[in-house]
C-alpha cells in the first residue's frame, strides 16, 4: 500500500459502508477488501470475516461506530 495512504481512514470508510448492509439487527454483508475487514475484526468492530458466511456480525461498539461514521462521512452538510 502507498505510504501516503492511511489504513485507519480506509477502515473508517469501510466500517461506515458496512452500516449500509445492516440486516437482521447486527449482521452486515462482507463484500469489502479482506485486509480492511481483517483490521476491523482485530479492532473489535466485527466478527471474524473468515469463513463461508457471506455476512459478519457487528460488535455493539462496531455497530454504533459504523452508524456514527456513516453520518459523519455521508450526511449532507
Amino acid at each position: 500500500m502507498d505510504q501516503d495512504i492511511d489504513p485507519d481512514r480506509i477502515d473508517d470508510a469501510v466500517l461506515a459502508l458496512l452500516w449500509l448492509g445492516l440486516h437482521d439487527g447486527w449482521r452486515t454483508w462482507k463484500g469489502f477488501d479482506w485486509d480492511a475487514m481483517d483490521r476491523l475484526h482485530r479492532k473489535g468492530m466485527i466478527s471474524d470475516p473468515v469463513g463461508k458466511a457471506r455476512s459478519v456480525l457487528f460488535t455493539e461498539e462496531g455497530r454504533h461506530e459504523a452508524e456514527r461514521l456513516f453520518r459523519v462521512l455521508f450526511s449532507r452538510r
